[in-house]
């Protein structure tokens, strides 16, 4: 990872497509921090704060919703959030937490890359 380069926080209880979003992800040369729930992201955060959140909505433990609350609260817009759903309607997901961008599942990785690129990482 390049000197003041920030990692991409990924949460997703998947963990066929965590690892697979991972492996693209650190292969284009991003650093790529992982959590399962929400609760484990917090604590990614804690340590770390990313220069991007890729969440996930449903997941066990502490959702995304409940994800976003506790980080907005805590830290208010310090990283950007992209809800990463295969909810029918994304855009509605990520208006509900005031998330930055949303992608739908399935994605295509270029798709997603795209994404990440508007960001300053």
């Amino acid at each position: 990872m390049e000197a003041g380069k920030k990692p991409v926080l990924l949460v997703e209880d998947d963990l066929d497509l965590l690892g697979m979003v991972q492996l693209l992800l650190g292969g284009e040369g991003y650093e790529v921090i992982t959590a399962t729930s929400g609760r484990e992201a917090l604590d990614q955060v804690a340590q770390a704060m990313p220069g991007l959140i890729l969440l996930d909505m449903k997941m066990p433990i502490m959702n995304g919703w409940e994800f976003a609350r506790e980080f907005r609260a805590r830290y208010d817009r310090q990283a950007p959030i992209v809800v990463l759903t295969a909810a029918e309607d994304a855009r509605k997901r990520a208006e509900e937490i005031g998330a930055e961008d949303y992608w739908g599942k399935p994605f295509e990785i270029d798709d997603l890359l795209r994404i990440i690129t508007r960001y300053d990482l």
